[in-house]
């Protein structure tokens, strides 16, 4: 029989359920209610806007017909009224498309207005239209008029495009008007069937009312407009009537699209209301609450019973510990108590009991460590001992060798050693191939201490319990640090000129090689434009420095003049020096723009320093070939040729000058011959 634990759980979970359900539940429906107004407003929108064009089409074809009236009215017609109407009566069928048509000439005399096909008077024209014709005479530009009219029946929008004469100058102004409602403009016809809750409205920039479901609403405001209101008056705030082509927004208890037609500055706008669109998921809800409560209890009830099943091994094994202690297995201290108490409390006293028979054994394997933790301690060498990856334990001299203490380092993983991902992956490869062939590692490794600084150390590893190395190993570390950095700096002598510090001719080119052979990379991403240059630089009046203050005042002369380039083109490139007083600058990735600029920041710097040596000042000056490393230079001795003939040219210009060639280059020249003209 299931304890009270198991039954608590299986309460527990019943509530949880339950209560789980009708979050998801809620959660849910809040959801399908979004997403449902999210999909009417996307499609709301998208109608709004097919609206927009639609009636923006109308428009450009009643600009397009009267383009066609105006092609037909000559100069000599405007000074002929009778010619003029007959034209506009019977000779043009295009006249037929508007209600109203005008004609003026330059000077503003109206010479026809006819209304729905009858000569009307010039007074009966709207302030609207006058000002339309007005504008169209002074901008010579097609303009739609403002609404005209005070009457839905008589409102009335006006198009009009300006007459030219032979040659090209405003000789009138043609315009023809369409009512709102006519098949021309605004057609009741051209909009979808109007939806329970949900009307479509067009409206002008001062927000008069162009078009409604409700006959009555049409020239009224949209200030008066529920829903509507609220959307015009955050647009006209934003002032981007004309600006944005639709949008979608909810107010509160309704959902307002709207979409400009940029021309006549009228908006089409469907306003609908929240409840309306979401009244046929209410249905819908309702039932997919009943089948969530019913699918929930059934969850819960069968979700109760398994776990009443999944508790049977735990209630045994409370029995079993039971009788364990029944059978004197236990102290009586720690023994469970019989009967039908909690299952994890009884399980709880039975592992103390198991704790407390290993603290014995955990005694004695600490004093065990401790032993061997002073046996490392006291060694005259490093010693480390690795278990999984995981540095276990280390002698007191391997700690310091890499500058921590003993507990900073127990544990951690062995990647703590090593100064980046890289090098920590390399010494385990290595490591482990030694084992796989030998069973054994001995070599020398670089780790980095503390502060960051490296450490090389000679590596001895051999397994400590079994072959292989999940197993744990005993490494012994000798540290061999100064003996490596005299390697390295016999190795930095070889290659670095004595008086400058800087890379000799040997080191320049082992480099430049290295740059010519990633020139064809460079060149596929970055293009030839980018390739590099290499600037040839040779002393001006150096020997006057020599031969007046001595040799030592050239080694100064030379070792500063290194520390002026290096520090002009430290970020970008680097420098070396040839022999005697000649330099060489090399820029990688370098347009050769972008190094002849660099080249004359360096000849003006050498320029402006006037080194002075007992008592007198001297002034140098600098000469400097420079060359681009393109295609025709293939080799290292190529470029040294070429650059050191653009010097020579600029020795021959005069000295203290960069010159760069502007031919072909020679592509056949060969190292040796370079080296034979130097």
């Amino acid at each position: 029989m299931p304890g009270p634990l198991a039954l608590r759980l299986a309460a527990l979970l019943i509530g949880a359920a339950l209560v789980a359900g009708a979050a998801s539940g809620w959660i849910a429906t809040r959801a399908a209610a979004d997403e449902a107004l999210q999909r009417v407003m996307r499609q709301q929108g998208d109608e709004v806007q097919t609206l927009a064009r639609v009636f923006a089409s109308k428009i450009e074809q009643s600009q397009k017909v009267l383009r066609t009236v105006a092609a037909g009215i000559t100069p000599a017609m405007l000074d002929a009224p009778s010619s003029l109407e007959w034209l506009l009566q019977q000779g043009l069928p295009a006249v037929q498309f508007f209600d109203a048509m005008q004609v003026a000439r330059a000077d503003g005399t109206l010479r026809v207005n006819l209304q729905y096909g009858v000569q009307g008077e010039a007074a009966a024209l709207e302030p609207a239209e006058r000002e339309a014709l007005r504008r169209t005479l002074i901008d010579g530009k097609p303009v739609v008029s403002e609404l005209a009219g005070n009457r839905a029946g008589d409102a009335r929008v006006m198009f009009t495009q300006p007459l030219h004469g032979a040659d090209g100058s405003i000789s009138g102004v043609v315009a023809g008007a369409i009512r709102l409602q006519s098949q021309g403009l605004l057609p009741a016809s051209i909009a979808p069937p109007e939806q329970s809750g949900s009307r479509l409205v067009v409206f002008a920039s001062d927000g008069t009312i162009l078009s409604h479901p409700d006959p009555r609403r049409v020239l009224g405001k949209v200030s008066d407009e529920p829903g509507l209101a609220q959307a015009y008056q955050a647009m006209s705030a934003q002032n981007d009537a004309a600006a944005a082509p639709g949008r979608t927004e909810v107010v509160p208890g309704y959902v307002v699209s709207l979409a400009s037609m940029p021309l006549p500055q009228w908006t089409v706008a469907r306003v609908s209301e929240v409840q309306s669109l979401l009244a046929p998921l209410e249905g819908t809800q309702r039932r997919a609450w009943w089948l969530a409560v019913l699918a929930v209890g059934l969850t819960a009830v069968l979700g109760a019973l398994l776990s009443l099943w999944q508790m049977q091994p735990l209630a045994r094994l409370r029995e079993r510990a039971w009788g364990m202690a029944h059978h004197g297995e236990f102290d009586d201290s720690v023994a469970p108590a019989p009967g039908w108490g909690d299952e994890v409390g009884t399980l709880a006293q039975l592992l103390d009991g198991f704790m407390q028979e290993r603290s014995g054994q955990a005694l004695r394997d600490g004093a065990l460590s401790g032993s061997l933790q002073a046996i490392l301690d006291h060694a005259p060498v490093g010693i480390v001992i690795t278990r999984a990856g995981r540095l276990s334990m280390l002698g007191r001299q391997a700690a310091q060798m890499l500058g921590y203490t003993t507990d900073e380092l127990i544990g951690q993983p062995v990647r703590t050693l090593y100064a980046s991902d890289a090098a920590w992956t390399q010494g385990e490869e290595r490591a482990r191939a030694a084992f796989v062939a030998h069973g054994a590692f001995d070599g020398d490794l670089c780790f980095a201490r503390k502060d960051g600084s490296p450490v090389w150390a000679r590596v001895q590893g051999r397994a400590a319990e079994a072959p292989g190395m999940s197993a744990g190993i005993v490494w012994i570390l000798e540290e061999l640090t100064a003996v490596h950095e005299a390697r390295r700096q016999r190795r930095h002598e070889r290659l670095h000129d004595p008086v400058t510090g800087l890379p000799d001719r040997r080191a320049f080119e082992e480099r430049l090689r290295g740059v010519l052979l990633g020139r064809d990379e460079s060149v596929a991403a970055q293009g030839e434009a980018l390739c590099g240059v290499v600037m040839y630089l040779d002393l001006d009046h150096f020997t006057v420095v020599n031969d007046i203050a001595g040799h030592t005042a050239g080694d100064d002369v030379l070792e500063h003049v290194a520390r002026l380039l290096e520090a002009q083109v430290r970020q970008a490139g680097w420098v070396a020096r040839l022999g005697g007083d000649e330099f060489v600058v090399v820029l990688p990735n370098c347009s050769a723009a972008h190094g002849m600029a660099v080249a004359e920041q360096l000849r003006a710097a050498v320029r402006a320093w006037e080194p002075v040596y007992g008592g007198r000042s001297f002034t140098l000056g600098v000469s400097i070939g420079l060359v681009p490393l393109t295609a025709q230079l293939r080799d290292v001795a190529a470029v040294l040729h070429a650059a050191d003939m653009a010097c020579y040219e600029a020795k021959r210009a005069g000295r203290n000058c960069v010159v760069m060639p502007v031919g072909r280059l020679d592509p056949v020249v060969t190292e040796h011959e370079a080296l034979s003209n130097k």
